[in-house]
């Protein structure tokens, strides 16, 4: 099975954002388990899944759709942090968010070549 998604830096960066997430979330209240817990992992894990799927898909078209939902997964994931960070479940990370920033940037980037 060939994996091009794993050539892409694009798609490197975003696994590590899950790894973050994970251990960050992992020191929120248990009583968050099914709230923002659950919503930011599945918001980061989507990322560079979406990414790995339109990698795999036979088109530009189909590609940029899953970078779209890739864009989006990452903002809802941006609302959630900015929300954990509100209720003061963490004290601001700025590397959590210059990690956002940075897929963010990589994402355009890939949508825009592809655009071409």
């Amino acid at each position: 099975m060939d994996k091009p998604h794993k050539q892409l830096e694009t798609w490197r960066q975003p696994m590590q954002l899950v790894k973050d997430v994970y251990a960050l979330t992992g020191l929120f209240l248990g009583d968050e388990l099914f709230g923002l817990i659950g919503q930011m992992r599945r918001a980061a894990v989507s990322v560079p899944s979406n990414i790995a799927e339109g990698a795999a898909r036979g088109t530009s078209k189909e590609y940029l759709h899953f970078l779209n939902i890739a864009r989006d997964s990452l903002s809802e994931l941006d609302t959630q942090a900015e929300i954990a960070l509100m209720l003061m479940y963490f004290s601001e990370d700025p590397t959590l968010f210059e990690q956002m920033n940075l897929v963010g940037r990589m994402l355009g980037g890939l949508h825009k070549k592809n655009c071409t």
